[in-house]
């Protein structure tokens, strides 16, 4: 726990800091573009349209998804509201687990706790899932899925997505600063997380033989995270308190991923320039 406490009060010391550099990391990602920031929306667009041809009118034909509360909610819009998150924490991993090997000029010149540079590159795409989320909401005042009270579940859940992803980028750019193959092993993990995820299909009552294997889809963390967000944006349930021991289960795996992830950090950083 100790090792927990310190990346905590590194984040806190630094919050700064990590906003400044999320900033600069955001900027120059787009410098080289004529559009700019403009394709933080064009390719999660054209991606959509793809999946909601294939999926939704081509395997679906069009059938609209029943939610728990017997909410029937149209596919597009549905997809939409699932892959708005994926949308973030697909590059938000990607690239938060090569964040520290990546960096190696900043490794060798830095006055600033290392654990930040996972923190600074998942936020830059942060404020990129904030500028996506807000065209979703747009997108959903002109449905019958208006602005409704079950919005207030939105930061809790934007909460738990940012606290998912520093867990799990510790772990990660640790693990990759050691082994590179580990990277490789990341994008073939979160190319099956996008079909694992019910992000373009309903994954509630898989039934094989006669048994439900739900759960077995409920025990990644995304699935909770993903299932909030739509809660929240469709106005269909409160989650969280709706689904208490799941809410738990999420809790206490993010606890241990973190407390992992804070004791593999702080025991190999200061070796990490060796292995660069």
């Amino acid at each position: 726990m100790k090792s927990l406490i310190t990346i905590i009060r590194e984040q806190i010391s630094s919050f700064y800091l990590i906003l400044r550099l999320s900033a600069f990391e955001m900027k120059s990602e787009n410098n080289n573009n004529y559009l700019g920031r403009l394709w933080e929306i064009l390719n999660p667009v054209i991606q959509l349209a793809i999946y909601w041809l294939v999926f939704g009118l081509g395997i679906r034909g069009g059938q609209k998804i029943i939610m728990e509360n017997g909410a029937k909610v149209p596919f597009f819009i549905w997809m939409v509201t699932g892959m708005v998150v994926w949308f973030f924490v697909n590059p938000a991993i990607s690239k938060s687990s090569k964040s520290i090997y990546s960096r190696i000029h900043l490794i060798s010149k830095m006055s600033f706790p290392m654990s930040t540079i996972p923190s600074f590159v998942i936020m830059a795409n942060f404020y990129t899932h904030l500028m996506l989320l807000a065209v979703v909401l747009i997108f959903l005042q002109f449905s019958s899925f208006r602005v409704s009270v079950y919005y207030i579940q939105l930061p809790y859940f934007m909460l738990a997505t940012l606290i998912f992803l520093l867990a799990l980028a510790l772990i990660t750019s640790t693990l990759t600063t050691i082994v590179r193959d580990i990277q490789q092993i990341v994008q073939s993990v979160l190319r099956m997380m996008l079909y694992l995820t019910p992000l373009i299909w309903h994954a509630n009552n898989v039934i094989i033989r006669g048994v439900d294997i739900t759960f077995l889809f409920k025990l990644n963390p995304l699935y909770y995270i993903v299932e909030g967000y739509r809660a929240s944006l469709l106005g269909t349930a409160w989650y969280a308190v709706e689904n208490s021991q799941y809410t738990l289960y999420f809790w206490l795996l993010i606890l241990v991923m973190m407390v992992l992830g804070s004791t593999l950090h702080l025991k190999f950083r200061n070796h990490f320039v060796d292995f660069l």
